[in-house]
């Protein structure tokens, strides 16, 4: 009976080994024992410390590296408030005829005020709509002039003409608003002018337009420049006799 004992354990023994090997194959991570199967009690131990590892190293190297703002890394700078306001009124594309064909550009209208008493017009070209909005307030900044205004409005009525372009400026009460459509609306806006009549007369081309309503704002002259007008007395305080 003995000896029937110790075949049935052998073959039993041989059957789990088998399968244990099968198992094994199908893993091909596990570590392999010394009959060749392939161990999970030593994979199970050695994973830990694999992650262990690589969690410590991650960490280090968190720890390690300084941390750095995101404005630093952009260079975001405080936006500066502007001296002048741009407002670009019309964009044109123009076309120039050459040997091999057609050349197309862009033209620019912009008007420049700083919402007081300075504005300027400036027209120019470009290869793209920016670089002809560059140009066009460039020139706005050089051509600026000088407005009177008096009491939010102008000090006296007012019409120019340039080339076919006719415009009409009146003083306004206070609470009337800018009475003005399309380029002046654009041009009166940039200045602390308030309170305006205005009215566009003859063409209906914008440069021109634009051109002769600063002509207008620049032919107006002070109220203590008018003939006859009174010289402004200066208020002078008399020091009190000690």
């Amino acid at each position: 009976m003995s000896e029937e004992v110790k075949k049935t354990t052998n073959v039993t023994a041989r059957n789990v080994t088998a399968s244990e090997a099968k198992q094994s194959n199908n893993n091909p991570g596990l570590p392999r024992t010394a009959n060749g199967a392939r161990n999970d009690k030593a994979d199970k131990s050695v994973a830990p410390k694999k992650f262990e590892r690589v969690a410590n190293t991650a960490k280090n190297f968190n720890s390690d590296r300084p941390r750095r703002d995101r404005r630093d890394r952009r260079g975001d700078k405080p936006a500066e408030d502007k001296q002048f306001e741009e407002q670009t009124i019309a964009i044109d594309r123009v076309a120039r005829v050459v040997k091999g064909g057609r050349r197309f550009r862009f033209k620019a209208l912009v008007v420049v005020g700083d919402r007081k008493n300075k504005v300027g017009v400036g027209v120019a070209k470009g290869q793209d709509v920016q670089a002809a909005v560059t140009k066009a307030t460039a020139k706005a900044k050089k051509s600026m002039i000088t407005v009177p205004i008096v009491n939010t409005t102008i000090p006296h009525e007012v019409e120019v003409k340039v080339t076919g372009a006719r415009v009409l400026l009146k003083p306004a009460a206070p609470g009337t608003g800018i009475i003005a459509g399309g380029v002046v609306r654009s041009v009166i806006g940039t200045t602390g002018i308030t309170n305006l009549l205005s009215k566009s007369l003859g063409s209906n081309n914008k440069v021109n337009i634009a051109y002769a309503t600063i002509k207008a704002l620049e032919s107006l002259v002070p109220k203590d420049q008018w003939i006859g007008a009174k010289p402004v007395k200066k208020s002078v305080k008399k020091e009190a006799a000690k």
